[in-house]
């Protein structure tokens, strides 16, 4: 049987009146963690519904208006599929477990491959558009992902790449960016070339960190099987047996980013993620993100994937801020 197909086992919705539903969770971990230690999930998906919400026992008593409680249970739903398939309920699940038509299904599941095994957590998709990305990651030799903070593009490309590593599927996973805004000039700083750029690669490092807990990161890159580096030292290089991630790549320039891509060589993937709205160059027209996606566009080898401000998966106001930046650009332009 499968493991969605386990939801009807475990959970009774039934409409009490107009403004009442009650649901019950029949097994027992999935309901407490589903509630939260000190009940603080609920309290948190009472906020996020407008809704009031009575539990005891298995049973969770929701009452309001009939559109807030079809958010309700569809949460519910959403949060119990989560926990069937991965054993694990998040903080951040619970406010993306509100967001509209969010659902997981086992035709989700088969065609994306949603779910990505790591030895500390299971990683799943949090919007269709992740889903198109991690069915992406696996299935094309050349990905460029464009989008805001915080919607998984380096997260989910670490997740991926490390797992292959783990699989033995390939032998390095490379991780590079621009790793000074304006030219990436290392030469002043202190240290070996690790040292002189990790403090740019810190959030690939949390990726990794998360993921797979940082003694067994460290001996991957004491070993060289997790490599670091900067996108000025990849020139002259040919990538075989590898997955390499350009993050940041909003400052890279056009030929800095060709010359990235042309590295590719015998079973890699190549991966190449930015903001354009995030720009650090002082001459922001030099940024060749963009104009990359453009050129390669209709090259069917190449996936390019498109996030936008509905596929952030950190804090809710992090979409929100996303949104008004984008409308004060739209109004300024008009």
């Amino acid at each position: 049987m499968s493991k969605i197909s386990k939801l009807d086992q475990n959970l009774i919705i039934k409409k009490v009146d107009k403004e009442t539903i009650n649901i019950q969770i029949t097994d027992n971990i999935i309901l407490m963690s589903i509630v939260g230690e000190f009940d603080k999930n609920l309290k948190e998906l009472e906020k996020l519904t407008k809704t009031n919400i009575f539990f005891r026992g298995n049973s969770i008593t929701c009452k309001g208006k009939e559109e807030n409680l079809n958010d309700f249970s569809n949460a519910i739903k959403f949060l119990v599929d989560k926990y069937i398939l991965t054993n694990l309920i998040e903080k951040s699940d619970i406010t993306l477990s509100v967001k509209k038509n969010m659902k997981l299904t086992e035709s989700n599941v088969k065609s994306f491959k949603q779910l990505i095994q790591t030895p500390r957590k299971s990683v799943i998709a949090r919007s269709e558009k992740q889903s198109e990305y991690i069915k992406a990651l696996k299935e094309n030799d050349v990905v460029i992902s464009l989008g805001p903070a915080g919607t998984g593009k380096s997260f989910l490309a670490v997740s991926v790449a490390v797992t292959l590593l783990m699989e033995k599927k390939i032998d390095r996973v490379i991780l590079s960016r621009p790793a000074v805004e304006a030219g990436e000039k290392l030469g002043f700083l202190p240290g070996d070339m690790k040292e002189k750029v990790d403090p740019y690669l810190r959030p690939l490092y949390d990726a990794l960190y998360e993921l797979f807990g940082s003694d067994k990161i460290d001996k991957k890159i004491e070993a060289g099987e997790i490599e670091i580096a900067p996108l000025a030292f990849m020139r002259g290089r040919t990538l075989k047996n590898c997955f390499a991630i350009l993050d940041e790549a909003q400052n890279a320039t056009e030929t800095q980013i060709k010359m990235f891509l042309t590295r590719i060589g015998e079973n890699s993937k190549l991966v190449v993620n930015g903001d354009p709205s995030q720009i650090d160059l002082i001459n922001k027209s030099q940024s060749g993100l963009v104009n990359t996606k453009n050129i390669l566009k209709d090259l069917k080898e190449i996936k390019i994937i498109e996030f936008d401000h509905n596929d952030v998966v950190r804090h809710p106001l992090v979409s929100k801020i996303i949104s008004a930046y984008q409308k004060k650009n739209i109004n300024d332009k008009s």
